[in-house]
């Protein structure tokens, strides 16, 4: 299950990000999106999880959280 990740604090770590979706099952891959232009994060990414019913766990544990002083927006991500 893709999952999108929004409001993310801009010094957030992939792997600080993985250990918060960790919580509720098997992470497959996280990606903090860059901008190609100054380097820096845009305050959002993907996380990939497996398994369905650990994903849809882990946006609604997620979803509303604050993380670095920043509430995360979590839901499904759409296909492109």
């Amino acid at each position: 299950m893709n999952i999108y990740v929004g409001n993310l604090s801009y010094d957030i770590t992939e792997d600080e990000l993985r250990q918060e979706f960790e919580t509720f099952g098997k992470v497959e891959s996280v990606t903090i999106i860059f901008d190609r232009y100054t380097g820096r994060p845009r305050g959002f990414g993907f996380v990939e999880m497996p398994v369905v019913s650990e994903g849809q766990a882990a946006i609604k544990g997620l979803d509303g959280k604050m993380v670095k002083e920043r509430t995360l927006k979590v839901n499904a991500a759409r296909s492109r």
